[in-house]
């Protein structure tokens, strides 16, 4: 199968060159980046490109320092860092969920770091407990409704849609979601694998139909009446609130949110990041730690919040408009780091409840 990267060597909010490469080419594409040198940074985003390009533009712009941008699909990205070992010309890696954040980190692409801005203005729960990655935005995997069959009042927790009064009413992508893989490894943290075992068998039970599709598809079959629950990361939600078809406007205008575990002596609702670390074989990291420090001011953090739909990491700064309107909630504030250890648990709990 054929995998495309886009490759962006000279980043510009007027004018982008972009190349579409094959698996083949793509792997011989590091010898068309540039030598390392002082004024570069080479950053490899599982973000795509109008996600973080404009920002990079910014940065490049006000430091004088050349950013060069890949983007790829995350797993792939890691395969290539990994590949590429000590040669590859990446200084920064880019990727979602803290599952996948651990997984660079055991894979020895990433090495460790710090600096007193970033240990300022990240909470602590928010980068790993050894400092090899930090959060740059956060997204909540919460409940959504369709009010037209579910009152608020009836919702509660995580563990209550384990509940058999939820029979056939709830959409979820599968077991192979690193998404849905890091809630449960948080409930491991939270309940024990036992307890969360069992709740997995109640929860499968509950499911309207097969997991299939992403969260968009989940949020969709919600509003049409396939289900009545959708579990879903409030990015897509946001998404489908800024979206040019009308008919993602009307998901967004009919579901209602339900932030879970918020009751006193709760956990909080899950939340997640996507972060940032330096590669172990960055040849620029001076640059590449004041590139994640331009990150994590308050400027970067609105416009990066703004155009992926997610909550900053930093406090302080306003969420999006899209999400905004549904107020505060209380997040669990447990360590990400636990997230990727709990991971492997995670996936054999799943699969012994028979979530496919």
């Amino acid at each position: 199968m054929k995998r495309s990267i886009k490759k962006n060597l000279s980043i510009s909010s007027k004018s982008t060159s972009l190349f579409t490469l094959t698996a083949t080419s793509a792997l011989l594409a590091l010898s068309s980046l540039p030598a390392h040198a002082s004024g570069e940074v080479n950053v490899y985003s599982a973000r795509s490109e109008a996600l973080i390009a404009p920002l990079l533009d910014i940065y490049s712009k006000e430091h004088g320092v050349k950013v060069n941008l890949i983007t790829g699909k995350a797993d792939a990205l890691l395969s290539r860092l990994q590949s590429e070992g000590s040669a590859s010309p990446a200084d920064v890696f880019i990727t979602v969920d803290a599952g996948r954040l651990y997984r660079a980190k055991e894979a020895g692409v990433l090495q460790p770091f710090e600096t007193k801005h970033l240990d300022k203005v990240v909470p602590e729960h928010l980068h790993d407990r050894d400092g090899y990655w930090y959060g740059l935005s956060q997204r909540a995997r919460v409940i959504f409704y369709n009010p037209e069959e579910v009152s608020s009042d009836d919702l509660s927790t995580y563990e209550d849609l384990a509940d058999p009064k939820w029979k056939g009413q709830i959409c979820i992508r599968s077991s192979s979601s690193i998404y849905n893989q890091s809630l449960v490894a948080s409930m491991i943290d939270a309940k024990g694998e036992a307890a969360t075992l069992e709740w997995i068998k109640g929860f499968v039970a509950n499911f309207a139909r097969p997991p299939a599709g992403g969260d968009r598809d989940q949020l969709k079959a919600a509003a049409a009446g396939l289900c009545n629950i959708a579990v879903a990361n409030t990015y897509y939600f946001g998404r489908l609130g800024s979206s040019d078809e009308a008919q993602e406007r009307a998901v967004y205008d009919k579901m209602g949110v339900f932030w879970p575990n918020q009751a006193s002596g709760e956990r909080g609702v899950h939340v997640n990041v996507s972060g940032i670390g330096i590669t172990k074989a960055s040849k620029n990291t001076d640059n590449a730690k004041e590139l994640i420090e331009f990150l994590t001011n308050k400027n970067s953090q609105e416009w990066y919040a703004h155009i992926n739909n997610e909550y900053p990491v930093v406090e302080g700064v306003a969420p999006p408009k899209n999400l905004e309107k549904f107020g505060e909630f209380k997040s669990d504030s447990i360590s990400l780091s636990v997230l990727g250890e709990n991971n492997r648990q995670a996936v054999k709990l799943m699969d012994q409840g028979g979530w496919k």
